[in-house]
Formats: C-alpha cells, sequence, structure tokens
C-alpha cells in the first residue's frame, strides 16, 4: 500500500475510535473490499497522471458513497476539505470512471464565467473545452453542497494534479491543494477535523 495512503488510514481509524466511531470502523473494514485491477488499468488509462496515492486509497476500499459490498450497502466518510469539519465521501472507481465528462457537462458555464457572482480561483482554466477533471469525492448531502476535483488542465498560474473544491450557494471553485498527496497531509495536519461525534450520526 502507498506510505501515504496507510499513515493516512491509521489516522483515521484512530480518529473513529476517539469519536465514538469504533463499531462503524469495524464494520466498515469488515465489509469493504478494493478496486478491481481492471478499474485500476482503466483509470491510469483515461488519467495517465494520476496521483498513486488515490489508486492506493481505491485499492483499499472502492468507495465508501452508497457503495454496496456483498449484500451489505455503506455510507461511510473518508475524506474532507478546507471547509471546517465538513466530511466527504470517496466515490468507486466505476463512478470516477463513469463521471469523467460529468465536470464539463456541469460547469463549463461556471467555467467560462458566463454567470455572475461565481468565484473561480485563478490557478483554475477559463476554457471548458480543456477541462479535464477526475472527479472523487462527493460531500455528504449526496454532493449537492460540495464536490472535490483533481485537476489535469489548470492555467498557467496552477499546477496540474491540483485538488479543487466546489463548494454551492454562494458558488466558488477552490484550489485547496496542489496534489492529491498535499491534500491528503493537510487532512492529517488538521487531525481529521471532519471526523466528530457529530458525525457519527448520520
Amino acid at each position: 500500500m502507498n506510505s501515504i495512503v496507510k499513515t493516512y488510514i491509521k489516522g483515521l481509524k484512530n480518529a473513529y475510535f476517539d469519536n465514538k466511531g469504533q463499531k462503524d470502523w469495524e464494520h466498515f473494514e469488515k465489509v469493504i473490499s478494493g478496486a478491481t485491477q481492471e478499474n485500476v488499468a482503466m483509470l491510469r488509462q483515461m488519467y495517465p497522471e494520476i496521483s498513486d496515492a488515490l489508486i492506493g486509497l481505491l485499492e483499499y476500499v472502492d468507495g465508501t458513497y452508497w457503495r454496496t459490498y456483498g449484500e451489505t450497502e455503506i455510507t461511510f466518510f473518508m475524506l474532507g476539505s478546507d471547509v471546517y469539519e465538513y466530511p466527504y465521501y470517496l466515490l468507486s472507481s466505476n463512478e470516477i470512471i463513469e463521471n469523467k465528462n460529468q465536470a464539463q457537462e456541469y460547469y463549463a458555464d461556471y467555467i467560462e464565467e458566463r454567470y455572475e457572482g461565481i468565484v473561480i480561483d485563478e490557478k483554475i482554466t477559463n476554457e471548458a473545452d480543456k477541462m479535464n477533471w477526475l472527479h472523487f469525492s462527493n460531500c455528504m448531502n449526496n454532493g449537492g453542497t460540495s464536490q472535490l476535483f483533481i485537476d489535469y488542465s489548470p492555467s498557467e498560474k496552477g499546477k496540474k494534479g491540483q485538488v479543487i473544491r466546489f463548494l454551492h450557494d454562494p458558488d466558488e471553485f477552490k484550489v485547496i491543494a496542489d496534489s492529491f498527496e498535499e491534500y491528503l497531509k493537510k487532512l492529517m495536519d488538521n487531525t481529521y477535523n471532519f471526523i466528530h461525534e457529530d458525525s457519527m450520526e448520520y
């Protein structure tokens, strides 16, 4: 397993245990499985510069967003963002593959600034036809409020592989890390603050 992913998962487990989520974690670990090698190969073909850390996370658990493993459906918080204490799900490899063009379809008009009041980080391209985003996470309310992407088509001021957080109402696209690895490190540095006793109630 990728070293940063191993460290991340260990810390996440401790965060669950520290917030009365031990039973939730034990059930989670019992039922999950990782992405198939076929899907991993497809992701690498679709996104040649995909982060090894994201692949490692998917090889550990192939999605936590209304994801069925065997006969068990789980919804499990795996990730966070710069939105304080707000938890996110990890999408499955199938969902990432199926969502390849979703960001462009949904947000092209936003990126080209056809609407007023949309805040867009200058590190993000303003040319919708060049958008190449990997959608890897939805927030706790089914992604209606926030989604996370890895951006392989940044502006000249950005970095390929940067992590974008979309936030709805007010609508904003913000780069929150220069890479997926840096993104995970920030979540660890913030002591997994998206896991707390209140999040155990969902």
